[in-house]
């Protein structure tokens, strides 16, 4: 094929996956099931013709996209935020994910006619969860979730991956080793997390002096620098024995909360890679995916789909949070909200690399699994939500945040100065307010003010006031009483 043909396809996918994100908006459906149709219908079953069937650069595509999409998570991810979830989260993460993959491991043995160890290859596959469509739906369709379930589910799927990753790895090595027992896992799990929360957590140490340091001429140097960091964290911990996967998350995740130099511009630019990386993964995927093939598994994997959601994951959430200051209702809000993507596609072409003698149903019932989970979950979070009474209505709902150029978040806050106020006739800069506070428009008279620093404060202003949630009664209290 001429390279002009293929960039000429290569061009028209991408440009109908950011019409199907458009689309998915309206429809009130996850843009990965769109991004997932559209690799279908261009495949060799549909009426793009293009066969595709290398599970191996499948594999690779996935895994290079998948660790620039973590990256960009945990840059994105706020620790203030997280903190006060930070237990739960490592709760759902790891013990959450073994209990999943178990449930349904044992069901798969029971019941779809797997080995002990094929059925829970397939719980491992299927045991990550990923958050990133329900959140887009929740801002679709105005969906706050109460207290701080959202961080919860957030820091969840960012950090529950190395868990699945090393199950699969696991289980394919005893499926691929006579002889190998599942003791020997236990030690492997050690080194592996414990030297990949070290080393990401080192890399992103080193990373953030690094940009600070190196004083490029060219802006544009300092993109291919944090490159150059996601991909040395993610290959430097894999071969020296760590999960590559948790490095690269946690190097993001340290750097996200630390200052550097255009951390802005920067953070913007990785979400953007970040979708083109999910655009490519999905689309891929999608043209590994035979339809025919998965026809004959409806009703099986129907009947997992169904267990895995009414069942193995409601045990994996209350099992492993039952020690936790949570309502029922919560809970089961945090289970319904489990919602499966693309990481267990992924990890259902490592069984196929490895060449094993049921990968291609675990792949092909992965997919239909994910599939059911998104249209199901995905598309009833707000309506589960309402039933359970943790949509914050719009009056309770807190503002948006806003990204400072520092990194720290900010929400808007404004505060109406009143004719006694001893604010009236100062200068802004003379308010001396925290650092973390800025005052960013004054509304006068029903006309909009940009202020300055000289700006002179008047009765009956509507200060509109950036301030993190630290410094937003202290800057308050600042205007008011100064």
């Amino acid at each position: 094929m001429p390279v002009e043909q293929l960039l000429l396809i290569v061009a028209g996918l991408l440009a109908l996956s950011v019409l199907a994100s458009k689309a998915s908006s309206m429809l009130g459906v996850p843009s990965l099931v769109l991004f997932l149709a559209i690799g279908m219908l261009a495949g060799s079953e549909g009426i793009g013709g293009i066969y595709f069937d290398d599970a191996q650069l499948a594999q690779a595509v996935g895994v290079v996209a998948f660790i620039f999409i973590l990256f960009s998570g945990g840059l994105d991810t706020s620790w203030v935020e997280v903190k006060p979830v930070w237990k739960h989260g490592l709760a759902l993460a790891t013990v959450g994910v073994l209990i999943t993959a178990l449930a349904v491991g044992l069901f798969a043995t029971a019941v779809l006619g797997f080995s002990l160890l094929e059925g829970l290859l397939f719980g491992a596959v299927i045991s990550s969860t990923d958050a990133a469509a329900v959140f887009s739906l929740m801002r679709m369709r105005s969906t706050r979730l109460a207290g701080n379930l959202e961080p919860l589910i957030e820091l969840e799927s960012g950090s529950n991956d190395p868990m699945a990753v090393f199950l699969t790895i696991g289980m394919i090595s005893l499926l691929t080793t006579p002889g190998a027992s599942v003791l020997s896992l236990v030690p492997m799990f050690v080194l592996q997390m414990s030297l990949g929360a070290a080393l990401g957590l080192a890399i992103g140490f080193l990373g953030v002096r690094v940009m600070n340091r190196i004083r490029l001429q060219a802006d544009g140097l300092y993109v291919v620098i944090t490159i150059v960091i996601v991909l040395i964290t993610y290959s430097a911990t894999t071969l020296v024995g760590g999960n590559g996967f948790l490095a690269v998350y946690l190097c993001g995740l340290f750097m996200g909360n630390q200052d550097f130099i255009h951390k802005r511009s920067l953070s913007r630019f990785h979400d953007g890679l970040a979708w083109l990386m999910q655009i490519a993964m999905f689309l891929t995927l999608g043209l590994l995916v035979f339809p025919s093939q998965l026809l004959p598994l409806t009703g099986v994997a129907l009947l997992s789909a169904a267990f895995l959601v009414f069942v193995a994951r409601p045990a994996a959430v209350f099992l492993s949070l039952f020690w936790a200051r949570m309502s029922p209702r919560e809970l089961v809000l945090v289970s319904w909200v489990g919602l499966r993507g693309a990481a267990p596609i992924i990890l259902a072409t490592f069984p196929l690399v490895a060449g094993l003698p049921q990968a291609g149903v675990i792949f092909n019932l992965v997919f239909f699994v994910v599939l059911t989970s998104v249209l199901v979950q995905g598309t009833t979070v707000s309506l589960v939500a309402n039933w359970l009474g943790l949509n914050l209505p719009e009056e309770r709902r807190p503002p948006p945040t806003i990204r400072l150029i520092d990194g720290s978040r900010a929400r808007p806050i404004d505060i109406r100065i009143s004719a006694t106020s001893p604010a009236v006739g100062k200068q802004i800069v003379d308010l001396h307010l925290p650092q973390g506070a800025l005052i960013v428009l004054i509304t006068r008279n029903g006309n909009h003010i940009v202020p300055t620093g000289s700006t002179v404060i008047e009765a009956d202003d509507t200060l509109t006031l950036l301030a993190s949630k630290e410094d937003a009664e202290s800057a308050r209290q600042q205007i008011l009483k100064s």
